[in-house]
């Protein structure tokens, strides 16, 4: 296989990726098609604009050194805590104050409201903070009755 393109990181620690062209694109960042239901399914490089630069169709076929990048590069981009149990929440009305642990140990969270709560697939949740910071709920069906509860009320 013909190596026509190139990915790097420049002095600066920034992702570099140099098209067939030999064009530089400074600062592109990878992201992928299916992060939580298919992570194996595919990856775009961005540039800084939102725009795709690259498209890797299937994760299994990147060369290593680029595959290297691209997960420390994802790593620090899906650093997404899980909640594991809902201790408590302020009131069942929008907005409301969310106590919470997660993997990461445990923290408080303001729901603006109940569209923040995005079904992904099955009883998978992802629940954005009004600060724009992502939670997920692996599997709704297996947390504990508590939490189970306070979820409800709010879907």
């Amino acid at each position: 296989m013909s190596h026509s393109h190139q990915l790097l990181r420049d002095s600066l620690g920034r992702l570099v990726f140099i098209d067939t062209l030999g064009e530089s694109h400074v600062g592109v960042y990878p992201v992928r098609a299916f992060p939580i239901t298919a992570p194996g399914s595919g990856v775009g490089i961005m540039d800084l604009s939102g725009k795709e630069v690259f498209w890797y169709p299937d994760v299994a076929a990147i060369p290593k050194d680029e595959m290297t990048l691209i997960e420390s590069e994802l790593a620090a981009r899906e650093f997404i805590p899980v909640i594991e149990k809902i201790t408590q929440v302020s009131t069942f009305a929008t907005p409301s104050i969310w106590d919470i642990e997660t993997n990461r140990g445990p923290t408080r969270i303001r729901l603006k409201g109940e569209e923040d709560i995005r079904r992904i697939t099955g009883n998978t949740l992802l629940i954005a903070d009004s600060n724009g910071l992502q939670f997920l709920i692996k599997d709704s069906t297996q947390l504990d009755k508590v939490s189970k509860k306070l979820l409800d009320r709010f879907r």
